[in-house]
């Protein structure tokens, strides 16, 4: 097993309870203090075609450990964007700059309320940034962030 790879991936998800474990383990007072837990969405055509959202998966496991409520229906892609591998930072932010939106049906749940916004992976951050900056644009109090794995580059390592 090789988490978050196989999940990301194949659809894995023999490990998926073990994992949410360790989210919730590691983000004890970041679940603890959330009102409402979002993971980031996969454009509606890309969903398809994978047939899961792994980072759905972790946010609803996550939810189940402590009780709260998750939605899936929150943020939404408002176009499909090309996938981040192999893009620089800088391409990344670009890519992702308006690409999430606060459905309308969902902004009632999300004003004032502290959003934990859960993923899988994070490489660069921009992802995360743009599904944070559209959280706050609809009202969030604050919105605090949760993944499972983080990239480490050669640069981010010294020796």
């Amino acid at each position: 097993m090789r988490p978050p790879l196989d999940l990301k991936r194949s659809g894995r998800r023999d490990g998926l309870h073990v994992m949410t474990g360790w989210m919730h383990r590691a983000g004890g007072q970041l679940v603890a203090e959330a009102d409402l837990i979002v993971p980031v969405p996969l454009h509606y055509t890309r969903l398809v075609s994978r047939g899961f959202n792994q980072s759905a998966w972790l946010a609803q496991g996550i939810a189940r450990r402590a009780g709260l409520s998750c939605r899936v229906d929150v943020l939404k892609r408002r176009r499909r964007t090309p996938t981040q591998g192999g893009l620089s930072a800088k391409a990344r932010r670009r890519n992702v700059a308006g690409a999430f939106k606060v459905s309308d049906r969902a902004a009632t749940h999300v004003h004032d309320k502290r959003i934990l916004l859960v993923d899988d992976v994070l490489t660069t951050g921009a992802t995360l940034s743009a599904c944070t900056r559209a959280l706050k644009q609809a009202g969030a109090r604050q919105v605090d962030v949760l993944v499972l794995a983080r990239v480490v580059r050669e640069t981010d390592v010294t020796i």
